[in-house]
């Protein structure tokens, strides 16, 4: 198993398109928090550190650098328009996408009872991961090595067209609904995992007569905004 994961980790360096000065680092961006909660031990007998830090430096560096090419990439777009595809890339969902199209499961390490339960494939370790990952290559290599990590894990994600810019989705979701003479929709929280400086929020909204969406925020305002998006996307609404 540990030939395997190795493997995978030198193909995910290869993906990455950045060769880590510090190993340690890309290492450290790929332990999930579940592998000291099951007591693994280094080398030198002590517990693994996780990437919850790093994740947590990784949403910011990935704001940066998602802001920073939508200015240049739309000139015109006003900041409505730039909060609304800044918010659609940045979500748990993109970050998961970007993880898979590099092939970060495999090369992750998870105590054995998350990997039994699909942590490989599952959106929020994933997408928790390729934010640490951002944060790994920022403090490695600066702000060039990020962006060569970024390029590569979101280039599908910028090339997909944009949806249209909805300021305020729970709002517009609430309108389509009621145009759908549909009762008012409703939002349930079904988890709450990570730290208490990084939580992530998972969400149900619901409308009747469709079917339920889940989606995941940093907030629980944010996790419902993300539903919202969602189920409008979904329906064919924006």
């Amino acid at each position: 198993m540990a030939d395997r994961r190795a493997e995978a980790v030198r193909a995910l360096s290869t993906a990455l398109g950045y060769r880590f000065a510090d190993p340690r680092l890309l290492d450290l961006a790929l332990t999930h928090a579940s592998v000291g909660e099951g007591a693994e031990r280094d080398a030198r007998g002590r517990p693994f550190a996780d990437n919850q830090r790093l994740e947590f430096l990784g949403d910011r560096v990935l704001g940066l650098l998602v802001a920073d090419r939508l200015m240049r990439d739309f000139p015109n777009a006003n900041e409505g328009d730039m909060s609304s595809r800044l918010h659609a890339l940045v979500d748990k969902a993109a970050c998961a996408r970007a993880a898979e199209s590099l092939g970060v499961g495999p090369a992750m390490r998870l105590s054995p009872g998350e990997a039994k339960q699909g942590g490989r494939r599952r959106e929020g370790v994933l997408g928790d991961a390729m934010e640490a990952l951002l944060a790994a290559a920022w403090l490695d290599g600066g702000m060039e090595a990020a962006q060569t990590v970024f390029d590569r894990a979101w280039a599908a994600e910028l090339a997909a067209p944009p949806v249209r810019s909805v300021s305020n989705p729970k709002s517009a979701l609430q309108e389509w609904a009621l145009g759908q003479a549909k009762a008012l929709p409703t939002y349930r929280i079904l988890e709450r995992t990570g730290s208490d400086h990084a939580p992530t929020f998972t969400v149900e909204v619901n409308v009747d007569g469709y079917a339920p969406l889940t989606a995941q925020g940093r907030s629980r305002q944010d996790a419902e905004k993300t539903a919202a998006i969602g189920l409008l996307q979904r329906e064919g609404v924006i």
